[in-house]
């Protein structure tokens, strides 16, 4: 998890941008002008800052300098905006800034940058040991007791597959079709917020449904949706 600085002065994006990092385990905070980044800037040590190019007060590019210049520029800082030019983002580039993203920002360019530019500060891991053999995988397969999906842990690393979402799931059959359909699509929601550390951003994408589809969904079902949050 890592700490996060968003400013924007449209309340639609700090809220988009913000939503979407939390789901990912991130804690974010926001900033509606250069005012407000100063001062969350000089209260907390971020380890990335999304920094809008134009605000009412003081531009993105005149803060980055200003952080450059007086030693506060200590994380990847990437610069968002809708109608910068290329010459702006050659002197943000040129300044210190980490990338620079054109708005409307899409999800998937957001979350690579972010992952890039937290990349450039993460320390070199230490040496893996040898790795484990690959766990084995079987096909989905229709039993008597119900529908199994792909069962993702070996039999030879069955500690570890306790402390994992379980795919290996049977449904007892012998009910009316709408009850034995919520209990699948609820054990199949669960199972992917599990392993996507709670994740709706992530879950959104595995199962091809939109964001605001997924959560009515979810809802529906009585899926807790607290369960698995990152912390």
């Amino acid at each position: 998890m890592a700490n996060i600085l968003v400013v924007d002065d449209e309340l639609g994006i700090r809220d988009l941008l913000s939503e979407i990092l939390n789901d990912e385990g991130h804690s974010v905070d926001v900033a509606e002008n250069a005012t407000q980044a100063r001062l969350a800037r000089n209260e907390s040590g971020y380890d990335l800052v999304l920094l809008d190019i134009w605000m009412p007060d003081t531009d993105g590019v005149s803060l980055l300098k200003e952080w450059s210049m007086t030693g506060l520029l200590t994380m990847p800082v990437i610069m968002m905006s809708g109608h910068a030019t290329i010459d702006t983002a050659v002197e943000a580039t040129r300044i210190g800034a980490f990338s620079f993203l054109e708005k409307p920002i899409t999800m998937q360019k957001l979350l690579k940058a972010v992952e890039q530019g937290l990349q450039r500060n993460a320390p070199a891991p230490a040496a893996a040991p040898p790795a484990a053999a690959a766990p084995g995988k079987l096909a989905p397969s229709f039993t008597p007791t119900g529908y199994s999906a792909p069962v993702v842990a070996s039999v030879a690393n069955a500690a570890s597959a306790d402390a994992a979402p379980n795919a290996h799931q049977g449904f007892d059959l012998d009910r009316p079709l709408r009850e034995a359909r919520d209990g699948f699509e609820k054990a199949y929601f669960e199972f992917h917020l599990a392993r996507e550390g709670g994740s709706m951003t992530r879950v959104a994408e595995k199962t091809g449904l939109e964001r605001t589809h997924l959560y009515r969904k979810l809802r529906q079902l009585g899926v807790d949706l607290t369960r698995n949050k990152k912390h």
